[in-house]
């Protein structure tokens, strides 16, 4: 497996060493979904624009899909912009619209170049029509890319998901395609934006606010969940690090007794059986 750099620089054996401890001491998350937040009070606190928040937030990116690449995560999914984001001033907007397609302007070549498939999920008719251009370009270059499938959420909302998924289903029952009664989890899973991915692992929030912010609320029932108070523009892979360390340590139930509890349970059942 060749080494992926989406950045000109060598990755260096300490890193080398901390992604080998990971792999070896447990279940790497096989999706990563992460809510990037922060940028505008990175910026504030060090006295500038929240534009310039946002622009350190692409470094961010940048590091975390290459750690994530090389760790072999399978999907790293990144909200980038929420429905709710458009409320925001104009002029932060039209900047976030400028930043995202002079990004993937930049990054096109070395996405492809590493394997990496872009994907998107949203209202992405409500961009721009520079941005949608460019956002249609680069996925339909990295569309073959197997290492790492990263999926930008533009103009997304876990509501929305939902509604429309409500919507197609609706409509196959007015049909005479579907019966209500066919209706279950998976079907509806099938009908959301993310039907070619499978629900995230772990979810982490930067900034230390403790909500989903509408973010995957259906895709997120039995993630796992890290909140770190650092802000994106300061979270790099050895953030992510933790998170994943964070991630091994605990025990995925899925509704299910813990497998101590589990396990006495059946040796008490074998024994009331054999007496």
């Amino acid at each position: 497996m060749k080494p992926i750099s989406l950045t000109n620089t060598e990755q260096k054996d300490s890193d080398k060493q901390s992604q080998a401890q990971l792999i070896e001491q447990g279940q790497l998350p096989d999706h990563i979904a992460i809510i990037m937040d922060g940028n505008g009070r990175w910026a504030k606190s060090r006295g500038n624009l929240r534009s310039y928040g946002h622009k350190a937030g692409v470094d961010s990116v940048r590091d975390i899909t290459e750690a994530c690449a090389q760790l072999g995560v399978s999907y790293l999914t990144l909200y980038a912009f929420s429905t709710e984001n458009w409320r925001r001033p104009k002029i932060e907007v039209n900047a976030l619209m400028r930043l995202l397609a002079s990004s993937l302007r930049k990054e096109a070549e070395n996405l492809n170049e590493n394997d990496i498939r872009l994907e998107t999920i949203g209202q992405i008719d409500r961009f721009p029509d520079k941005c949608r251009r460019e956002l249609q370009e680069v996925v339909e270059l990295t569309k073959d890319n197997k290492r790492l499938n990263l999926c930008l959420a533009l103009s997304y909302s876990g509501r929305w998901d939902i509604k429309e998924a409500v919507k197609k289903l609706a409509h196959q029952v007015k049909e005479g395609d579907i019966d209500p009664e066919d209706i279950n989890d998976d079907l509806i899973s099938c009908h959301l934006s993310t039907a070619d991915i499978p629900d995230p692992d772990l979810i982490i929030r930067t900034s230390g606010e403790y909500r989903l912010s509408n973010f995957l609320l259906w895709q997120l029932a039995y993630s796992e969940l890290y909140i770190t108070e650092t802000y994106w523009p300061d979270f790099r892979r050895k953030e992510l690090y933790k998170a994943i360390h964070s991630f091994q340590k605990r025990e995925r139930r899925f509704g299910k007794l813990p497998n101590n509890e589990q396990e006495s349970k059946s040796k008490l059942h074998i024994q009331e059986l054999t007496t």
